[in-house]
């Protein structure tokens, strides 16, 4: 039997734990292999649809890739397989463990129904592979660049520290 004093030296233990970011996000791609970035307005420089994971709400990294990919952008389809795991870290914030999956290949009728979430996005674009690290920061670049040859290769996930392939 579980008593309130348990319960109370449970939530104490766990509110002492370490804590870390988690979020995820989605990869498409165009019938010429170019990457779908997004433009957010609450910050520089260009993303990939995703974003945080809502854990309290018991939430799975790929429910959460699926979940932000459709209020995004507006596409509400089941995603592929999980292409890169990414512990990123930084100065001033907790780290982040970035979930990866493939959001396959968007036909020109899908690219045509895209609708971003004004609240939060101000333009999206197709990238092609050489053009990545122009429009993405360093980790993330990375990241997404592993992404792509894990896609080649047929199988498998990738292992990263900050956008760096664990061997």
């Amino acid at each position: 039997m579980t008593t309130t004093q348990d319960t109370q030296d449970f939530a104490a233990y766990v509110a002492s734990l370490p804590r870390v970011l988690a979020g995820a996000a989605a990869l498409f791609r165009d019938g010429e292999g170019r990457v779908l970035l997004v433009e957010p307005n609450y910050r520089e420089g260009w993303a990939l649809p995703g974003g945080t994971i809502e854990s309290d709400d018991g939430e799975s990294p790929r429910e959460a890739a699926r979940r932000e990919t459709a209020e995004e952008i507006g596409l509400d389809r089941p995603l592929g397989r999980l292409l890169t795991v990414d512990w990123v870290t930084g100065p001033g914030r907790p780290p982040l463990v970035a979930y990866l999956y493939d959001g396959g290949v968007l036909g020109e009728d899908e690219l045509g129904a895209i609708q971003l979430q004004e609240s939060e996005l101000l333009s999206w674009r197709l990238v092609s592979r050489e053009e990545l690290t122009e429009y993405l920061w360093d980790s993330l670049g990375r990241r997404v660049l592993t992404a792509l040859d894990v896609l080649a290769e047929g199988a498998g996930t990738a292992e990263l520290e900050d956008g760096h392939r664990v061997r």
